[in-house]
């Protein structure tokens, strides 16, 4: 630095302690610089908070923040144009439910529900991908540039002007003891970094406007992100509702184990004590019945024991659902369970499944 750089160092720095230290009184700026300069204050302070609050909510978890700034740091030392994006919490919960989804299987309500509601999700991480570019493009970025450029141009000219002012406010508390050109040149000084300090800070109070369309933009995004998440979230509630319809209309199965061994009644008792005559036949559940006094039916239809539930169909009836029974008119059914008023639980030739209680007519009734 020159010497007559450090003698401007030495009367600043001179002025400010007089002004701080001994309440000596500085030249004045007008009223309407200190409101402008104090608009561009709020303006700058609104800006900066604005910028990190929405970097919030695009991803309100901390620690992902500070992931992703390493890793955009790092992809520009290895000199990567695309910076990874977010990781948006709707495509996590979205690959969770996949994968349990998945492991449950097609079979289970709930395993089908998942997979749905995991692309939907999935979906959901999509669109709020859009989000944050558009975001980043429209809002953030001419933001960030606001800061960068404009504002810290504004706070240079101001440091400068407060540089000036207190060196000629020096050199006018010592008039006569320093050259009148010098006193003048630095009158000129403060006033020409004074109207550069003016227009720059009116320049951008003036085109505002700008600030506006940004978060006009931002609005926009929203609206975009929020309509499609909507509809995303409206076909997903539709499915959901359509599953626990058709869940809902299929009769509730209750666990039974089967039996091991078909049960054999063995030889009837004699209501008078004595002696049958002529042995019985061994009745099992796939054994044929015949009636002495009624034609044998086909060997399609498979008579119960004489001493377990059974039922009559009365007409065909063809399974519509998965677990339900079919039968022909005539078939004789086991009777191992009622799910309800309507529906009962049977087994005919080894396979077990609901039918609707209107179709049969009971022979022997299940046990109360």
């Amino acid at each position: 630095m020159s010497v007559a750089g450090l003698k401007k160092q030495f009367y600043k720095a001179s002025q400010l302690v007089s002004e701080k230290v001994g309440g000596a009184e500085g030249t004045k700026l007008d009223d309407d610089f200190k409101e402008m300069e104090k608009k561009v204050d709020v303006t700058s302070k609104a800006v900066a908070e604005v910028l990190v609050r929405t970097i919030e909510y695009l991803q309100p978890n901390p620690a992902s923040r500070a992931k992703l700034t390493m890793l955009n740091t790092v992809s520009k030392i290895r000199g990567q144009v695309k910076n990874p994006g977010y990781p948006q919490s709707e495509g996590l919960l979205g690959e969770c439910m996949v994968r349990h989804g998945k492991e449950l299987g097609g079979e289970s309500n709930f395993g089908d529900a998942l997979l749905d509601a995991g692309e939907s999700m999935k979906r959901l991480a999509e669109v709020k991908d859009s989000l944050d570019i558009e975001v980043k493009q429209n809002f953030i970025d001419p933001l960030q540039n606001l800061c960068d450029k404009d504002l810290k141009e504004i706070q240079h000219h101001l440091k400068k002007l407060e540089g000036r002012r207190l060196d000629f406010d020096y050199k006018k508390k010592r008039q006569g003891k320093i050259p009148d050109e010098e006193l003048r040149q630095a009158l000129e000084k403060f006033e020409e970094s004074k109207e550069v300090a003016e227009t720059s800070m009116q320049n951008l109070l003036e085109t505002d406007i700008e600030q506006v369309s940004q978060l006009s933009a931002l609005v926009d995004a929203q609206l975009d992100y929020h309509r499609q998440a909507v509809q995303i979230l409206e076909e997903l509630a539709d499915k959901l509702k359509r599953r626990v319809q058709e869940a809902s209309s299929r009769p509730r199965r209750e666990f039974k184990p089967r039996p091991w061994e078909p049960f054999d009644l063995g030889e009837p008792e004699q209501p008078n004590g004595g002696f049958p005559s002529a042995p019985a036949p061994k009745i099992t559940a796939s054994s044929s019945f015949r009636s002495a006094d009624k034609p044998a039916r086909t060997p399609s239809r498979s008579m119960p024991p004489l001493d377990q539930p059974s039922c009559k169909a009365l007409y065909d009836f063809e399974p519509e659902n998965d677990g339900e029974l079919g039968f022909r008119e005539g078939d004789l059914i086991t009777l191992t369970n009622q799910i309800d008023e309507n529906w009962y639980e049977g087994m005919l030739h080894g396979q077990s499944g609901f039918f609707p209680l209107s179709y049969v007519q009971v022979l022997v009734p299940l046990p109360q």
